[in-house]
């Protein structure tokens, strides 16, 4: 009797590199990738004649009618409350009383200058020493 081995079978192919690819490529991309929240609504800065560049750890809006944004809350109050919020939270993680955080207001070029400074002593009550109005060039 002549027993003869079975047909093999072809081995399955491998899918474990190219997952390892992917995944990496993933990772890759969200370390990379700055993930910044969303505007509550659009806001057209003053035009200014200088060019410096705004840099902040928190942005504020303020549109044309005077309403204030900040990330998706939208009305002064919850606008500020959030910020005080997100204040509190990054004050947690580094030390404020030594670098205290800047804060961008995002103006509509339009809001009268009186709403605008109606707004500044609250900010300056939340903690915030340093206000910087973003502006745009012409």
């Amino acid at each position: 009797m002549d027993f003869s081995d079975p047909p093999r079978k072809a081995p399955a192919e491998n899918l474990l590199p190219m997952i390892n690819v992917v995944f990496l490529l993933l990772v890759f991309f969200l370390i990379s990738a700055q993930l910044t929240p969303p505007e509550p609504f659009p806001v057209t800065p003053p035009e200014a004649e200088t060019e410096a560049e705004a840099e902040g750890d928190f942005t504020l809006h303020l549109d044309a009618a005077g309403e204030v944004g900040y990330r998706d809350a939208i009305g002064e109050d919850l606008a500020l409350a959030a910020l005080t919020a997100a204040r509190d939270e990054y004050c947690a993680a580094s030390d404020c009383d030594a670098a205290p955080p800047a804060l961008l207001l995002r103006a509509d070029g339009a809001v009268p200058a009186a709403r605008l400074a109606a707004l500044m002593p609250a900010l300056g009550q939340l903690g915030f020493a340093r206000v910087d109005l973003v502006t745009a060039l012409p």
